[in-house]
């Protein structure tokens, strides 16, 4: 099974993915994908040279079980690769295929990761935070108060073991974790805030809360791609 990723913004291919990917490409004709559409479209643009109606796609997603993906990998055992797309950037890091993936691993298949974009490791790259000890806790909990609680535990964590904490909002929610960052750490804690990355609108910025509390109303974070880290 080839784990292909996916742009997570750039508009050209060669901006985020290394031609040797999209020629792996041709050697599937099954893929696993979290939404048939993307994916598709994904395909066309990286110019796959088979009839996309004749492509077999299976999806994965939050709402499959694990009975129904049994048979999904049965293809590679009759000598056929699959392909495991993600919807955006690297499979199985904050996405479903780490379900399948799993699966491969425990029946003996062999599983081959290829290079691509991660919002997550781009944002710690350019955050200046600690990139020897991070840890991702993806979302935080959208209660107010159970919210609060979850910062205040993660900035414990960050000053107790000098460990990065990175984690992501839905899009249309991100103005409010940024006020709830600001609102609850402390003045001197680090923030970054690491949005539309490969994209021409791509912004990353990194401020004491201090100064994020004059800085956040001049940043409309609304419905764009954002990673959230902490650090020192």
């Amino acid at each position: 099974m080839i784990l292909f990723p996916v742009p997570i913004g750039a508009e050209e291919m060669g901006c985020s993915l290394p031609a040797h990917n999209l020629e792996l490409l041709a050697t599937c004709h099954t893929f696993i994908v979290e939404e048939l559409r993307t994916a598709r479209r994904f395909l066309k643009k990286a110019g796959y040279p088979y009839p996309i109606d004749d492509t077999v796609f299976l999806e994965l997603n939050e709402h499959t079980t694990h009975e129904a993906i049994g048979g999904y990998l049965d293809a590679i055992e009759r000598g056929e690769n699959i392909g495991l797309l993600s919807e955006a950037g690297l499979p199985c890091v904050a996405d479903p295929g780490a379900m399948i993936t799993k699966v491969a691993q425990r029946r003996g298949i062999e599983v081959v990761p290829l290079v691509g974009p991660s919002s997550l490791m781009l944002a710690l790259m350019a955050s200046g935070f600690n990139g020897q000890s991070f840890a991702f806790v993806g979302y935080l909990p959208v209660d107010k108060n159970k919210r609060a609680s979850a910062i205040r535990h993660l900035e414990e964590r960050l000053h107790r073991e000098h460990q990065t904490q990175i984690f992501i909002e839905a899009p249309y929610r991100n103005n409010q974790m940024l006020e709830a960052l600001c609102t609850t750490l402390n003045p001197q804690t680090m923030i970054c805030v690491a949005c539309d990355l490969t994209l021409p609108t791509q912004y990353i910025r990194t401020l004491s809360n201090a100064k994020w509390k004059s800085e956040r109303g001049k940043i409309n974070l609304h419905k764009r791609n954002t990673v959230f880290l902490i650090g020192e």
